[in-house]
């Protein structure tokens, strides 16, 4: 199965790491607010950071998962507010494990 990514902020992966869980959903949401944690496919997560984080002039990172090893349940949904298009939402914690890799994404603005 195709690799999934989530934008994290470094403080909310940091403490995912000491705990081995992550649980925010997205910016300003955690899992139990949302009911799951938001998902991109590869060619997604640059129109998410565009819409949901343009105005964060600070790094963030791009947690690259392998759904194989998710503990908890990946299901496709298509998302009304962006045209009916299908994307991943993990519903439950994200495991650590899970965390293939995770890549450092500059603001657009920078260099």
């Amino acid at each position: 199965m195709s690799r999934i990514y989530h934008l994290a902020e470094p403080d909310d992966w940091r403490a995912a790491q000491e705990t081995g869980s992550y649980e925010t959903s997205t910016r300003g949401r955690s899992l139990a607010d949302e009911g799951f944690i938001h998902a991109s496919t590869e060619h997604q997560w640059p129109q998410v950071r565009r819409r949901f984080y343009a105005d964060v002039a600070d790094p963030l990172l791009l947690l690259e998962i392998d759904p194989d090893r998710l503990t908890s349940q990946l299901i496709r949904e298509p998302v009304a507010e962006a045209g009916g298009e299908v994307f991943p939402h993990i519903y439950g914690p994200l495991n650590t494990d899970a965390v293939l890799a995770v890549h450092e994404v500059e603001p657009p603005h920078a260099g």
